[in-house]
């Protein structure tokens, strides 16, 4: 599937739908991604805010899914585990930017090379429109390399 046929899907979906959850960019070489989720009178919580459920449901695919489409065929990519830190009350619209660079590629490739697992960590800061820290949410990704690859 490209990145665009994606984005489209994923913005129909209505898990993202419904909760205002916006898909901005996938990359057309699957390196990034930036979502919003935008706020909505059905996503707030009872005090006004973002609903965490929707802060963490926004950054929930991306890592696996730039990690599983840019590492190759030849790789298990998983989500294996997560933790939110809510930094601020989230107003507005918020976002969530994600960049994949060739140096962790690298890494996850040469530790699986020999059928071992790998797990990586990665952060992502979920943002308000003033650039302020609303969530930190951490993502980690099991990756192995398929037998008799």
């Amino acid at each position: 599937m490209r990145p665009s046929t994606l984005r489209l899907v994923m913005n129909l979906w209505p898990p993202f739908l419904f909760s205002g959850i916006h898909v901005d960019h996938i990359g057309a070489d699957w390196r990034s991604a930036r979502v919003e989720l935008r706020m909505r009178p059905w996503n707030r919580n009872y005090v006004g805010t973002h609903f965490g459920g929707s802060l963490f449901a926004m950054t929930d695919p991306f890592w696996m899914l730039l990690v599983k489409e840019s590492i190759g065929r030849d790789h298990l990519v998983w989500d294996r585990a997560a933790e939110i830190e809510f930094r601020k009350p989230g107003r507005g619209t918020v976002r969530a930017d994600f960049v994949l660079d060739e140096r962790t590629l690298a890494t996850m490739r040469d530790a699986t090379a020999d059928g071992d697992k790998y797990l990586h960590w990665f952060d992502t800061d979920v943002v308000d429109t003033a650039g302020e820290v609303v969530a930190r949410l951490r993502k980690q990704v099991y990756v192995r390399r398929k037998p008799g690859r």
